[in-house]
């Protein structure tokens, strides 16, 4: 079998040593190509080549759930075909992993090569469902390019936190359970539509859910990790499932207590719920709109600032090694 191995060096649960000892437990199973990324979208460039190749059959990511997000969206850079694109598989090494570890894989990178080597000379895979989002047409957004997201998307609050986050990364803090918490009370504190939410949810054949505060869109469930910690927003979603959407109206220091509380204390069986939580299982199509920009993530990465988002959930979109 012939493989590429996109490795990140910047990941943060991993040392040049356990990389090269990764790499070559890999390579003596496999005719291994390895590859360090050197900027910001080079893993989707070396995805995208990997599909275009006509003789790699697997795509190893090496890394957090970043990078997994960059080959996966140059894998699929002309849609999904499963039965003729490369496999992926993932070795984690970012602070949660949470793509990886829905899986079922372990969250330790030596581990989970091990599990992957032995997937691997077992012959086991499933093929999942992915969501793609996109600008939506007649919207000063139609023009933004669509992309994949592998296990969530957020439009409003929590992708108001991850791009504080990544501001704190950018002057050198370290991405922690801890750092995450703090920007959350900050970007509550400092929310202007809190109270007032300015999101509209449209579906085909069902009338429109306004005034949202925020919005999670989960393909998989857990929704994140604190820790060990597995946190459901949505805990029906699946990547055997189309989308599923947990929505917030309400947003007061009581609501947030409440939720934050039901979150911190979620389980496979239930997840935040009550008169201000919108839920929402198996959706394929529907469209997030604002009445003022706000910010979007997916898969933890911060997108910018948009006012309308298309979400569309694709079944049986790539095959992955497990």
């Amino acid at each position: 079998m012939r493989a590429l191995l996109v490795v990140n060096p910047a990941a943060t649960t991993t040392s040049a040593r356990t990389r090269d000892v990764l790499i070559h437990a890999l390579a003596s199973e496999m005719k291994l190509e390895a590859v360090t990324t050197e900027y910001r979208g080079h893993a989707k460039d070396l995805g995208r080549q990997a599909a275009e190749s006509k003789d790699i059959e697997l795509v190893v990511a090496l890394g957090g759930d970043g990078t997994v997000n960059e080959v996966v969206n140059g894998l699929l850079h002309q849609g999904p075909d499963p039965d003729r694109l490369p496999r992926l598989a993932v070795v984690p090494g970012g602070s949660t992993n949470v793509f990886a570890r829905a899986l079922g894989l372990p969250n330790e990178p030596v581990e989970a090569t091990g599990a992957l080597l032995d997937a691997l000379r077992d012959g086991t895979e499933r093929t999942v469902g992915l969501g793609i989002a996109a600008g939506t047409p007649g919207t000063e957004d139609e023009a933004v390019p669509s992309r994949w997201f592998t296990f969530c998307a957020g439009f409003g609050f929590d992708a108001g936190v991850i791009g504080r986050v990544e501001q704190q990364r950018e002057r050198g803090r370290r991405s922690t359970h801890a750092l995450y918490l703090r920007q959350a009370m900050r970007q509550f504190l400092d929310e202007p539509h809190r109270r007032h939410g300015m999101i509209t949810l449209e579906r085909s054949g069902e009338d429109p859910v306004s005034d949202l505060v925020m919005s999670i869109v989960c393909n998989t469930s857990p929704w994140t990790y604190l820790g060990n910690r597995p946190v459901y927003a949505s805990p029906k979603a699946s990547f055997e499932t189309g989308l599923d959407v947990l929505g917030l109206s309400r947003m007061s220091t009581a609501a947030v207590a409440r939720y934050a509380t039901q979150l911190l204390t979620s389980s496979p069986e239930r997840g935040p719920h009550g008169k201000h939580a919108l839920s929402l299982h198996d959706l394929t199509d529907f469209t997030l709109h604002s009445k003022v920009p706000l910010p979007l993530q997916m898969d933890g990465d911060h997108l910018g600032l948009r006012t309308s988002v298309t979400f569309t959930g694709v079944r049986r979109a790539l095959r992955v090694i497990v």
